[in-house]
């Protein structure tokens, strides 16, 4: 008796290609789909059991239904001269009017009932051209958050953001003791030039009293020189005038 065809539609049919770098787990999509007008069985198999995760690796599908089958790659180290050997096998019956266990229906299931398909697994690493595309968009998506980033920021955000990165926390002391240096010698400066001031002031009022007693003492001696004259000159005046009287008087007692 001739073994049946595989009634389900697989896709991809043949090969199940894992796209590298192999660092992570990388994840494909197996669809199976039933165009029979009766309830399929299906089962996966792999020949690394260790290397690859299946949900579902079980299961029923129901008349014209499609069951999408996630397999799982765990990551490896990858050797581009390693060939892969590993292989899938999907298997499938069609099911029993009453499935009360699947486990049980798999292991009293007939050979020439069974059905199968088998796919090969191929790994591929991306190429130099993605490698340069996968650059390009990450940069391009990048720019717009880079400058946006700067509008908000403003000058004021990136020069503080500047000096924080250029100076650390002793320059910073450094420069606050110098700046403190710097106010009081100005404020020094700026005591010594008001004292400066005060000083000029007083200078200058002295100054004026110093004019103004001079010119009263010489204002006093002129004085007193000018009424020493006067008195000096007046006196042999009166003498005259007292000589005259008594000479007067006693011509005339004489003559009376």
């Amino acid at each position: 008796m001739s073994k049946l065809e595989q009634i389900l539609v697989l896709d991809p049919p043949c090969d199940l290609r894992f796209k590298g770098p192999f660092t992570d787990v990388v994840t494909i999509n197996l669809k199976l789909k039933n165009p029979s007008d009766r309830r399929v069985c299906f089962k996966v198999k792999t020949t690394a059991p260790k290397r690859y995760c299946v949900r579902p690796n079980s299961g029923i599908i129901d008349v014209g239904a499609t069951v999408t089958i996630s397999v799982m790659l765990q990551p490896f180290d990858y050797d581009p001269n390693e060939k892969s050997k590993h292989k899938f096998m999907v298997q499938s019956i069609f099911a029993p009017p009453n499935v009360a266990e699947m486990d049980a229906m798999w292991k009293d299931v007939k050979p020439h009932d069974l059905m199968d398909s088998k796919l090969r697994c191929v790994f591929d690493l991306p190429s130099e051209n993605d490698e340069v595309n996968e650059v390009d968009l990450s940069s391009k998506t990048t720019a717009p958050v880079q400058n946006t980033s700067k509008a908000a920021d403003g000058p004021v955000l990136t020069a503080a953001k500047t000096a924080s990165v250029s100076m650390n926390d002793s320059e910073m002391k450094k420069l606050t003791e110098a700046c403190k240096r710097l106010q009081a010698e100005m404020d020094k400066l700026a005591g010594e030039n008001r004292q400066l001031k005060d000083d000029g002031v007083r200078m200058r009022r002295a100054a004026q009293r110093s004019d103004h007693v001079t010119s009263n003492q010489t204002g006093s001696s002129s004085s007193s020189s000018m009424m020493q004259q006067t008195t000096a000159a007046s006196l042999p005046s009166l003498l005259v005038v007292i000589a005259a009287v008594f000479i007067g008087f006693f011509i005339g007692k004489f003559i009376l």
